[in-house]
């Protein structure tokens, strides 16, 4: 990812409204995790796989004893300075820990990002403990390709059962919870992409041209992050959407 991006994205992760209502419903999910699994919170081991500039880690730390890693060497050090996180700098296929290690693995909106995507999920199983769980999101549906994807370097995005066949290989584990999300605003996004596409507009944009420019602070992103905020009341009644944006995928190992 372009050095300057991460500067931007510092700002993005805590500010717009697609990351805030993001990490409502992340963070909402962890908690029914763990009253689900009776775990005690604050006392979980925690590993933040891709935590870029360090806004998940912050907000996951709620939940127990946190360890951060990140591949980008420049994002490591400025996540570093600006938060003052410890963050390991290494690569989701090569992750420097022993096996069953971790209560809980995160990814979120990672496994996009790497070529061998398998191999990604095969390193979190590795290091997950017995009955520990595996959380990740991932970008849904190759429709809604743009510019966006590729300022981001993504390989791909998922259908549901694509994630299902990546954790689902091996016998072991199962699916705790799966959906779709940003549900509401899938439509909207679609055409925006399309239109995007079709015009060419993320060449013209400003900065790294990435989507999560498009919409500035203010009553359009409060009023957004509301709406997709509320997606997190249906998910914790485990009510799956039928298509988003974007997908959660939640796994044990039992």
């Amino acid at each position: 990812m372009n050095h300057d991006y991460y500067k931007e994205y510092y700002l993005l992760e805590r500010n717009h409204w697609w990351f805030k209502a993001r990490e409502r419903i992340i963070s909402n999910l962890i908690k029914k995790l763990i009253s689900d699994n009776n775990y005690t919170s604050g006392e979980i081991s925690i590993l933040n796989i891709g935590c870029s500039t360090g806004r998940s880690s912050e907000y996951l730390s709620e939940f127990g004893k946190v360890t951060s890693i990140e591949y980008d060497e420049f994002c490591c050090e400025f996540a570093r300075e600006k938060t003052g996180l410890e963050i390991i700098h290494g690569s989701i296929t090569e992750l420097p820990f022993t096996v069953e290690k971790f209560d809980l693995v995160c990814a979120f909106d990672v496994i996009e990002h790497v070529e061998d995507d398998q191999l990604a999920v095969n390193e979190m199983k590795r290091v997950l403990k017995e009955n520990g769980v595996i959380f990740i999101t991932v970008p849904a549906f190759m429709s809604l390709w743009s510019h966006h994807d590729e300022i981001n370097q993504h390989f791909r995005r998922y259908k549901l059962n694509e994630v299902d066949h990546l954790f689902k290989l091996e016998k072991n584990g199962k699916t705790i919870f799966s959906s779709y999300f940003n549900f509401f605003l899938f439509l909207p996004i679609y055409l925006f992409r399309k239109l995007s596409n079709l015009l060419k507009l993320g060449n013209k944009r400003k900065g790294a041209g990435s989507d999560f420019e498009t919409f500035n602070p203010g009553f359009v992103n409060a009023f957004l992050f509301y709406l997709m905020k509320t997606e997190s009341f249906f998910i914790n009644f485990k009510i799956r959407f039928p298509f988003g944006v974007s997908i959660l995928y939640v796994w044990k190992n039992t």
